[in-house]
């Protein structure tokens, strides 16, 4: 029977509904400063902490509940006749049930960067330790963590007369555990700072999947509950059936790439590489454009639009042929409407575009691999140009815009575009012009007057030359090659423009 409840908490969002639910259980309330005057505030009766202990809130605050009659009330193993003896020779009541969470650690170490002593003053000791013990005691002891479990926990105590299962306990306790573990994740990593020897990775499992690339493998989705960007492990999704594994690798690709540019973009996506990516005045014409990049491969896809899908956008896909799924900060509702009518498919709502901490995690077989994520941007000043003849004004526009795209396709790369929109791709080969010569080759009569962008260096010219044939008109890359001069050379001979950026965008 839950009789007696310790309540201390920071964030205080549905903290008077639940408390004044749990009086009307007859629930004693026993608080801390700050919340004990917040629920007097409500009209609920309150007991401070003080008055149980006898001892005032010390040192500045630091130490509150780290006493006696507080960790005993908590720890004190109901079944064990000795224990509530002890408790009763002591006038120690047991305390049922721990409402805490934190000092938002995370929030205030990166507002006051530059000042350790306020972030250190930021590190909660008491609300942990409450935590623990509760969790530790879940048999006899309700441990809340978060004001999204105060609903149900309330519900169920009241259809239990006053108690809550061994079950719901479990899950509370493992909640709490959980959460004292990532908040001092948080706290060591801190005071590590750029040293840490380790990589210490916490994820928070969403769902399990119906099965991973193949049916014949399991799969799950995790979300890391520190990162601070868009993700599309925590998009909302708003109509269709559930997302498949490769489904969702799509998609986070689909976002890295519309993450990349600030006008209208939309890029779409088959097995992780873009077949079709665009820029343009207004959203329905960046889509329209990505579209005509590869109507062909485009079916079966995934769309990333970076702006809220408009009316005029949404009866573009859904004129479109098979669309998977598609990824957009928000849908105007005319246009949700529309798109919701056909029920396969998937439309996720990612909220606000906002990159997060700058580093990418791969996984090795029996290790992983951690570095920078790729943001390295490529403007005007930073194109030298190499052959005799410059780019047009409006070709410069078109090759930063490939050299933009082309980071985002597996290695090797090449992107042939017509203004801001792609009309040939060629990715993933191993042999560069190969990849020239299937770009190319998706691109037909497109390619000519094209620009072309390359994620690196021509290793010698038989590149240059099919991009000649094909009918490209400028090309930009890295350079850096020992045959430098020969791919100049051969440019020069078809009257080709060349750049070199001296940035290199291999994406393995």
């Amino acid at each position: 029977m839950i009789k007696r409840a310790f309540i201390t908490t920071y964030d205080k969002s549905g903290l008077g509904e639940f408390a004044q639910g749990l009086k009307e259980l007859g629930v004693e309330i026993i608080s801390t400063g700050g919340t004990a005057n917040f629920l007097r505030g409500k009209g609920i009766e309150t007991k401070d902490l003080e008055e149980l202990t006898g001892w005032p809130s010390i040192l500045g605050g630091r130490v509150k509940s780290l006493h006696p009659l507080v960790h005993a009330g908590i720890l004190a193993d109901r079944s064990d006749p000795g224990h509530l003896k002890e408790l009763a020779e002591r006038g120690i009541k047991p305390i049922d049930m721990v409402v805490c969470n934190f000092y938002p650690f995370k929030e205030i170490s990166r507002k006051y960067q530059a000042q350790p002593d306020k972030i250190l003053e930021s590190i909660d000791i008491g609300g942990p330790s409450a935590v623990r013990a509760a969790a530790k005691n879940y048999l006899g002891v309700v441990v809340l963590t978060s004001p999204d479990q105060y609903g149900e926990v309330l519900s169920e105590i009241k259809a239990m007369d006053g108690e809550l299962s061994l079950e719901t306990r479990r899950k509370l306790a493992q909640e709490a555990f959980r959460l004292t573990q990532e908040y001092d994740q948080l706290i060591y990593g801190w005071l590590l700072g750029d040293s840490s020897p380790t990589l210490d990775l916490y994820f928070q499992k969403i769902e399990e999947l119906r099965y991973g690339e193949n049916p014949h493998q399991r799969a799950s989705l995790y979300r890391d509950p520190t990162f601070t960007g868009t993700s599309v492990a925590s998009a909302e999704k708003l109509s269709g059936k559930p997302l498949s594994f490769n489904n969702l690798r799509d998609l986070d690709a689909a976002l890295g790439m519309i993450l990349d540019f600030e006008e209208p973009f939309v890029a779409i996506f088959k097995h992780a590489s873009p077949c079709g990516a665009a820029a343009a005045p207004s959203l329905a014409q960046a889509y329209q454009g990505a579209l005509d990049g590869d109507p062909l491969s485009a079916y079966g896809s995934v769309i990333g639009l970076n702006r809220q899908v408009d009316l005029q956008t949404a009866r573009l896909i859904d004129q479109t042929g098979f669309v998977e799924c598609c990824l957009a900060p928000d849908y105007e509702p005319a246009a949700l409407n529309l798109l919701r009518q056909k029920k396969n498919r998937r439309f996720l709502r990612c909220g606000g575009l906002k990159k997060g901490q700058g580093e990418e995690l791969r996984f090795i077989r029996g290790g992983a691999l951690l570095q920078d994520e790729d943001l390295r941007a490529v403007s005007p000043n930073d194109l030298r140009v190499v052959t005799k003849k410059e780019p047009t004004p409006r070709e410069v526009d078109s090759l930063l815009f490939a050299f933009q795209v082309v980071k985002h396709i597996k290695s090797n790369a090449i992107v042939l575009v017509q203004d801001k929109r792609t009309v040939g791709i060629g990715a993933g080969q191993p042999s560069r012009v190969d990849a020239v010569i299937i770009a190319a080759h998706k691109a037909g009569e497109r390619a000519k007057g094209a620009v072309l962008a390359s994620d690196a260096f021509f290793p010698m010219r038989d590149g240059i030359d099919e991009a000649a044939k094909a009918g490209v008109k400028a090309i930009i890359q890295p350079g850096g090659s020992k045959r430098d001069d020969e791919a100049i050379a051969a440019a020069d001979e078809q009257d080709l423009a060349m750049v070199f950026t001296g940035v290199r965008h291999f994406r393995h």
